[in-house]
């Protein structure tokens, strides 16, 4: 089945997301889905819920939320044009995660991992200070 306009037409939700290439595959779906992680229409549902053209969806991916809405119904796994012409993300949510990947983006700029190896006395300090932790 490729990509359908009929809004009549129907498909399984963790096949959807699979196709649409939220997750490797459709078991990782499933599994996402049973957890609660995918929403439609604000409710829990089940991976065999019919999606039909129009529904609103929040998937959280690691630390990624996104809400969508359904543009189009697929089956198939194809190439990632085809697959973002399935849905449209909401412009709250693009900018919610931008935000958040700047966020992420400046925690970690102060961290600058060492150039080489610690030498002796370096360990010995590195040996010390994880001894103060158990005070």
């Amino acid at each position: 089945m490729s990509p359908h306009t009929d809004p009549a037409a129907c498909v399984r939700l963790d096949v959807w997301l699979w196709a649409a290439r939220f997750f490797r595959t459709r078991a990782l779906a499933k599994h996402a889905i049973e957890t609660g992680k995918v929403d439609v229409g604000g409710q829990r549902a089940k991976p065999s819920r019919s999606l039909r053209i129009g529904d609103a969806l929040v998937v959280a991916r690691g630390e990624e939320r996104f809400e969508l809405e359904v543009l189009a119904l697929s089956d198939t796994r194809g190439p990632a044009v085809v697959a973002q012409a399935l849905y449209r993300e909401t412009e709250a949510s693009q900018l919610a995660r931008a935000q958040a990947r700047e966020r992420r983006a400046a925690a970690r700029n102060g961290f600058r991992p060492p150039e080489t190896k610690p030498d002796k006395r370096a360990r010995r300090l590195i040996r010390a200070l994880g001894d103060l932790d158990a005070l």
